[in-house]
């Protein structure tokens, strides 16, 4: 007999423990966008996720001798803090399988939560795997974090909230897919209400299990997954999400880490409050879209599904917004290696701000820069390069290079033979237009700039490390242009670490 989601979901005991979270408007977003979209704020729960509807709805209709033994749960995260939750509000014992790749952050406030944390496997699957066996050794009840009817359900009064916050015609809704329990509720009730409602499952391009499990007709198992959206990280889809999902949802979107990360940067700005990857993905398939079906004046709904971020995550996701917004190129551009090169290169970036120069004195002939520059658009990296390539300088365009952005950018450098009377300073620079050049131009032009490295860090100075070539007769000459240039400076020749890498 078929399941009746529709009921089911207007049933689900989930107010016990969770919030109807707010529809919110997104002024800046939505103007960039030319579209109106609006946050679902699942993020706002007390877990900081919607994965407390599903569990505690699972839970609450348990019978009274199933919660005595307890239950047990595999999660990379979210699942379990809301499975821990739940237990603490039901007063049953909560084991919970989590992988070993959990954010500490979720590891922790499971604990805190009451849950009873058990580390196995590197993946969601593993986890889960080891979760079984521990069920039939200690009779405990599974909580299944996504394949379950009553999980499913009780994720599905997100999208009985939306219809009811937002009756006005909705072009879209966006939903993160992992196990595939979120999009299969919103799906299964938003479609039988409001079927002109289009369902759009987000995926990553490294974590894709439901996409090519619908193209493939049947679930398909994953040999690896990518672990930067741990909260949507799964191997191998539900039975139950995987019939829903091909049954309800319209079409997928697969995001990039890049535009996770821009996504992440987005949201932060709209509300302050900092997404987890997978809490984000909505919001970068809703940029995508608009781009890619060139639509105006829609209104779209993205579900920020979660916000248990490790802080430590944070400085990647700073470093890679730019490049997923297009804000930023990276290119390694040639320069020969003679006097007045480096003042001719940079005079070519214009007035363009520079968000990373790269350089180190290697070849007596060449010398190689990595340089990121902010643009406004994707093709203005094109347009970029051409003007390298017409002022005799070989460019490699490395903004998709996944190489480069992770790890050549922090690795140029190194100890060289051609650095003779290098002397080694730190800078403050004023973080506006022209102040590279107003360096240049104050320097003597016969001293060589042999070191050169800066990072736009989002503050309203710059910190750059530059290595100049001086004769032991100009030092005086180097000390006045120090004080005539007026930038903080710290001089760093003698640093230990300067002698041992550079």
């Amino acid at each position: 007999m078929p399941i009746d989601y529709l009921k089911r979901i207007l049933t689900s005991k989930v107010y016990d423990v969770a919030i109807e979270t707010k529809l919110d408007p997104t002024p800046l977003l939505s103007k960039r966008m030319s579209n109106n979209l609006l946050l679902k704020r699942e993020d706002t729960q007390a877990v900081f996720s919607f994965k407390l509807r599903g569990a505690y709805n699972k839970m609450a209709n348990l019978s009274k001798e199933a919660l005595s033994h307890g239950v047990i749960a595999a999660s990379a995260g979210n699942h379990a803090q809301g499975v821990a939750l739940s237990a603490t509000r039901l007063g049953c014992r909560a084991v919970i399988v989590m992988p070993t790749t959990s954010p500490q952050l979720k590891i922790d406030a499971v604990r805190r939560l009451g849950g009873e944390v058990v580390l196995a496997g590197e993946s969601y699957t593993d986890a889960y795997n080891h979760a079984l066996l521990l069920e039939k050794e200690e009779k405990l009840t599974f909580v299944h974090p996504f394949d379950d009817p009553d999980v499913i359900a009780g994720q599905g009064t997100v999208g009985m909230e939306i219809l009811h916050q937002h009756p006005d015609p909705i072009e879209a809704i966006f939903v993160a897919v992992g196990g595939g329990g979120l999009i299969a509720g919103v799906a299964a009730y938003i479609k039988q209400l409001r079927p002109e409602i289009k369902i759009i499952g987000v995926q990553t391009t490294d974590s894709d299990a439901m996409l090519r499990s619908i193209k493939a007709g049947k679930r398909v198992h994953l040999k690896d997954v990518g672990l930067f959206s741990d909260g949507t990280a799964v191997k191998l889809v539900g039975t139950e999400t995987f019939k829903l999902t091909k049954q309800y949802v319209d079409e997928f979107i697969v995001v990039n880490t890049d535009s996770i990360c821009a996504a992440i940067k987005d949201v932060f700005q709209e509300t302050r409050v900092v997404l987890e990857p997978a809490g984000a993905m909505s919001v970068a398939a809703a940029k995508q879209y608009v781009i890619e079906k060139n639509i105006k004046g829609k209104t779209l709904i993205a579900i920020s599904c979660g916000a248990n971020m490790n802080f430590d995550r944070l400085r990647f996701v700073a470093e890679r917004a730019d490049v997923g917004e297009m804000r930023e190129a990276v290119f390694a551009v040639t320069i020969p290696e003679q006097r007045g090169s480096f003042k001719n290169f940079c005079q070519l970036i214009d007035k363009r701000n520079v968000t990373e120069f790269n350089y180190r004195i290697s070849d007596s002939e060449k010398a190689h820069v990595f340089v990121g520059l902010q643009i406004s658009s994707s093709s203005e990296s094109d347009e970029i390069a051409e003007i390298f390539r017409q002022n005799k300088f070989d460019v490699l365009d490395l903004t998709y290079d996944e190489m480069a952005k992770s790890h050549l950018r922090h690795m140029v450098g190194g100890k060289s033979n051609l650095s003779d009377n290098e002397i080694l300073y730190r800078f403050e620079f004023p973080e506006r237009p022209g102040a590279l050049m107003n360096f240049l131009n104050t320097m003597d032009p016969e001293w060589n700039i042999s070191l050169f490295h800066y990072r736009n860090h989002g503050a309203d100075y710059g910190q750059i490390l530059i290595g100049i070539q001086v004769p032991s007769k100009d030092r005086k000459l180097f000390k006045e242009f120090l004080t005539e240039l007026s930038y903080p400076y710290w001089d760093e020749t003698n640093n230990p670490a300067y002698s041992l890498f550079l």
